[in-house]
């Protein structure tokens, strides 16, 4: 079956390009003007991918991501943003996409993203059929099937991004990651510029898991390097 994609996209000349080069590709393509438009079709349909502009008109691209990872965590995001809007990109992916392209862009470099987010959401959909285990780190246990964690029995409202987190780290007990190898493995692109959107999503992780998030035991930094899980806090896997 053909991937359904939603592209919320105002200028007309770019959406039509856009949408030309995806149909050629045999996906199935739906055009939203506007922001008021886009929000209906995100939140009214199931989608493979939704490629997102974030100045529009009405309800602006940031906003509409906002209230898609409020209803779901799984359709991917692509972000079409401003050369020079830095500041919305990395807002934009703080509050749920999943990479970004830059206006003016090559329709190339698009293709080559949209097939790239593609292919991690089937991975990532193929993983989740699987029996995973859960996991126990000290007070905590996480659960990869319900994408659900714990602290100390109480259950803990964590975003996407932080609970793949939280699961790479304890999948990797000990092991210390660089921001950009975390950029690449969670977020899945890496960009010299934006490792302060993972430092922001650490700080967030350890105010929701750690005891005291001031002084982290379970979420470590390493000086000079990055982070790690602390192997001292123990970890256990069941069926």
């Amino acid at each position: 079956m053909s991937k359904q994609i939603l592209l919320i996209e105002d200028e007309k000349d770019i959406a039509d390009l856009i949408c030309l080069h995806l149909t050629d590709l045999n996906f199935v393509v739906t055009i939203a003007r506007d922001g008021n438009a886009g929000l209906l079709q995100a939140t009214k349909h199931a989608w493979n991918l939704i490629i997102l502009d974030l100045r529009l008109p009405g309800v602006d691209g940031l906003e509409i991501c906002r209230r898609i990872r409020h209803r779901t965590s799984s359709v991917p995001i692509l972000m079409v943003t401003s050369k020079s809007s830095e500041l919305d990109r990395v807002v934009g992916l703080e509050v749920g996409a999943d990479d970004y392209v830059t206006k003016p862009f090559s329709v190339l470099e698009l293709m080559a993203r949209v097939k790239a987010i593609l292919r991690r959401s089937e991975v990532s959909r193929f993983e989740k059929q699987r029996i995973p285990q859960s996991i126990d780190i000290g007070c905590i246990f996480i659960d990869p099937a319900t994408r659900s964690a714990n602290v100390k029995g109480q259950p803990v409202e964590l975003t996407a991004k932080e609970f793949d987190l939280l699961l790479h780290f304890a999948r990797n007990p000990g092991r210390v990651f660089r921001r950009t190898e975390l950029l690449d493995s969670v977020w899945g692109y890496g960009h010299d510029g934006y490792e302060h959107t993972v430092n922001s999503h650490i700080n967030r992780l350890r105010s929701k898991v750690e005891m005291d998030p001031r002084n982290p035991s379970l979420i470590v930094t390493v000086r000079g390097v990055g982070y790690k899980l602390n192997e001292a806090t123990g970890r256990r896997l069941s069926a």
